[in-house]
C-alpha cells in the first residue's frame, strides 16, 4: 500500500501534547484483564480533560476467550456494564468491533467500530485533531484507515504495545500509514503502573457502584493476595 505521508514538519506539530479538552475515541478488549476497565472509567470520568465521542469493543485471544470474535463480544458486554453501574447508556456510543484479525496490510475488517470512527474522524473539524486511544489489539483502526486512508490527516493514535504481538499486520498498518502515534513502552514504563488490593480498598472502595465493581475485579484476578501487586497497564495511554 502506497500512503500519501504527511510533510515531516507538520507531523510534529501534530504530535505535540494537546491543550485544553479534546476529543477522543477509545478501543479496548475490556474483559481481556482488568486494566481497560480502570482505563475505560479513567477517561470517562475526566470530563475536564477528554470528550470521550465513542467506545469500540476490540477484539482478543486468551485464555479469557475462546478466540478473537468470543473476546471481542465479551469485551462488549463488560462496557456496557461498566457503563451502567455509571448510570450511563450503550446506545449509540458502544460499537462492536472485528471479529477476527486483519488479515493481511491491505484488507479491512468490516466492523460497526471501524465504520464509526471514519465517520467520526472524517467529521472532525479543520484544525482539529480526534485522538484514537487504542488499548488492545489494534486491528478496528487499522482497518479503518484502509476503508478511508484520509483520516490519517485527521486523528492522532496513542496505543500500548503490549498488544502488538497478536494483531502484526494491523500495527504494520499504523506504524507505516504515517499517522500521527504515540507508543506506549510496557517494561519498564507501564509496568511501574502498580497497585495492590489495600491499595484499591483504600483509595475507591465504598465510594459507588463502579468503584465497588473495580475493587472486587481487580481483587479476583489472583487467589493470592499476600506481597501481590497488579500492573494497571492501560491507564498510562489516557494519562
Amino acid at each position: 500500500m502506497k500512503w500519501n505521508l504527511l510533510p515531516a514538519d507538520e507531523l510534529v506539530r501534530r504530535l505535540e501534547p494537546p491543550k485544553g479538552r479534546v476529543k477522543m475515541v477509545l478501543d479496548t478488549d475490556t474483559y481481556n484483564e482488568v486494566d481497560d476497565q480502570f482505563a475505560l472509567a479513567y477517561s470517562l470520568l475526566s470530563p475536564e480533560k477528554l470528550d470521550v465521542l465513542a467506545v469500540y469493543a476490540a477484539p482478543y485471544f486468551n485464555d479469557r476467550s475462546s478466540g478473537p470474535e468470543d473476546g471481542m463480544e465479551k469485551s462488549y458486554a463488560e462496557i456496557v456494564r461498566l457503563l451502567g453501574k455509571m448510570g450511563r447508556t450503550s446506545e449509540g456510543f458502544v460499537f462492536k468491533g472485528s471479529r477476527g484479525y486483519l488479515p493481511d496490510g491491505e484488507t479491512p475488517v468490516e466492523s460497526e467500530a471501524a465504520r464509526d470512527l471514519v465517520k467520526k474522524a472524517m467529521a472532525m473539524p479543520e484544525g482539529e485533531l480526534l485522538y484514537v486511544v487504542a488499548i488492545g489489539a489494534i486491528t478496528n483502526v487499522a482497518s479503518a484507515i484502509l476503508m478511508e486512508p484520509e483520516i490519517v490527516k485527521k486523528i492522532c493514535v496513542v496505543w500500548l504495545e503490549f498488544n502488538l504481538m497478536q494483531d502484526v499486520p494491523a500495527a504494520r498498518v499504523v506504524l507505516d500509514c504515517g499517522v500521527p502515534f504515540t507508543l506506549v513502552p510496557c517494561m519498564g514504563v507501564a509496568s511501574h503502573l502498580l497497585a495492590t488490593v489495600p491499595d484499591m480498598k483504600d483509595a475507591i472502595g465504598g465510594k459507588n457502584a463502579l468503584c465497588d465493581a473495580l475493587v472486587e475485579l481487580f481483587g479476583e484476578y489472583s487467589s493470592d493476595h499476600f506481597g501481590w501487586a497488579k500492573e494497571i497497564w492501560d491507564v498510562s495511554t489516557i494519562a
